[in-house]
């Protein structure tokens, strides 16, 4: 095994995923391919990153709507990691991200939960340099 390619988000509707992520989060659309009428492969990535990205997924049944938003049961689900937290962190919130909490120090690194459109919760984090500061 070499990395973890792809991660799936549930979303409503791939258009406003698209916005969303696209233009609010900043991240690049990789790819939008139409499968069918009804289905497309979108997927998303952070700038330059290859490795693991997002597969925004319509949910098409009943139990699918039901978790738009709620993925992970209230719990963070998904971390995006930064090399300049204080950079994205204000340009996420000035593209309308929505904080859950100013920017706080952990042993780890730097980090604030942000949501995405549908309400599930990521962390923005700087991960700590051995021997340095998070930021």
């Amino acid at each position: 095994m070499t990395h973890l390619g792809l991660v799936t988000v549930v979303v409503r509707d791939y258009d406003e995923a698209i916005v969303f992520y696209r233009d609010v989060v900043g991240f690049e659309l990789l790819e939008d391919t139409r499968i069918d009428e009804e289905k497309r492969w979108v997927v998303v990535a952070p700038p330059r990153v290859r490795e693991t990205a997002v597969l925004l997924a319509r949910a098409v049944t009943g139990g699918q709507e039901a978790r738009i938003g709620d993925q992970t049961g209230g719990r963070v689900g998904w971390f995006l990691n930064t090399d300049a937290f204080d950079r994205d962190y204000e340009r996420m919130r000035t593209a309308g991200v929505v904080f859950e909490e100013a920017p706080r120090q952990e042993p780890y690194g730097t980090v604030a939960v942000f949501q995405d459109l549908y309400g599930n919760r990521w962390d923005l984090i700087q991960l700590r340099r051995p021997g340095g500061t998070g930021r």
